[in-house]
Order: structure tokens, then sequence, then C-alpha cells
């Protein structure tokens, strides 16, 4: 058996029930057809790079397991033939080396707490962690800023005050060139 990851993204206009008859969907074609699934990695909801199908959200699951080669291509058929599928992959680790990414990935998906809410707001936490850090962080940041703010704006507003004079002459090492 050889070690395997894939990765889709499913439609966001389906409901929860529905993405998760979806997932359970390929996981039984997985087990059905022979393959070992080490564990899954539900990613959730998120903004996709570009649109995909009119789509600009998607939910991203990852499963990483082991199979026979042929159940590759059964997964890839109903992929293709699924319409709510926006994009896959399969990725097969084959090398001890990458079996061995692929063992570090597995261990790392085991310690994901929890996946993304379907919900857009969800992410709300992670925004007044930030803004608190900015506050606890950019009290004096923030002054040593606009000092420095302030100085760089006198400099732009009086640039001939702050140039060296030029001498009049020439160079001495340089020559005038004319073409």
């Amino acid at each position: 058996m050889r070690h395997y990851e894939t990765m889709f993204i499913i439609k966001p206009t389906l409901v929860e029930e529905e993405i998760k008859a979806k997932i359970d969907f390929f996981k039984e074609v997985i087990t059905k057809n022979g393959g070992t699934i080490q564990t899954c990695l539900d990613m959730g909801m998120r903004n996709l790079a570009y649109q995909i199908k009119k789509q600009s959200r998607g939910y991203y699951f990852v499963i990483y397991f082991m199979a026979n080669p042929e159940l590759t291509f059964e997964l890839e058929r109903l992929y293709r033939i699924n319409e709510d599928i926006l994009r896959f992959i399969i990725i097969k680790y084959e090398s001890k080396k990458d079996q061995k990414i692929w063992q570090s990935l597995v261990n790392r998906a085991d310690k994901k707490e929890k996946p993304k809410s379907l919900k857009k707001d969800d992410d709300r936490g992670d925004r007044e962690r930030r803004s608190e850090h900015r506050e606890r962080v950019g009290e004096g940041e923030a002054k040593d800023f606009a000092k420095d703010f302030e100085e760089a704006k006198d400099l732009s507003q009086n640039p001939s005050e702050n140039l060296p004079s030029e001498t009049s002459g020439k160079d001495s090492g340089s020559e005038e060139v004319q073409g």
C-alpha cells in the first residue's frame, strides 16, 4: 500500500449536512476500496485565490490515507463527475523521505483542534486578539512612528535645506562629455 494525501474543495452553496455527506461519501469510497484512512484535516470554509466556477469561497477538506494505486483512479473519476467539487488533488508519497514527511503531516493534522466554521465572521476572534496585541505593543511604538513621520514630512517639504550645497565648477575627477 502506498501513502496518499487528497484535498478537495466543495461548493460553498451547500448546507452543512450536504457538505458532511459529501465528505463521508469520499471517506467511504476510500475504505470500501481497500484503503485505510490515517487522519483527516477539516480546513473549513476559506476564500479562494481566484474564482472557480463562479465561486469565490470553498470548503476545504484533506484526507491522509494508504491505499493501492487503483483506488486513486476511482477517486479521481468520482471527483470529476461530482458537480459539487470545485477542485481536487491527489498526492502520492513514494520515497522513504516523502513517507516521513507524510507521517509528520498526519501527526500535525491529528493535533488540529477544530474545523473552521461555515460562518463568515468566525475569524473575528483572531482580529480581536491582533488588535489587543497592537494596543499592548503599539502605544510606545506609535509615538516613535509619529515623530519619525513628522521629521520625514519636514524633510520632504524643504529638500533644499537638507541637501549638501553644490560647489561651483566641475569635479576634478569627472569630465563633461557632449555627444
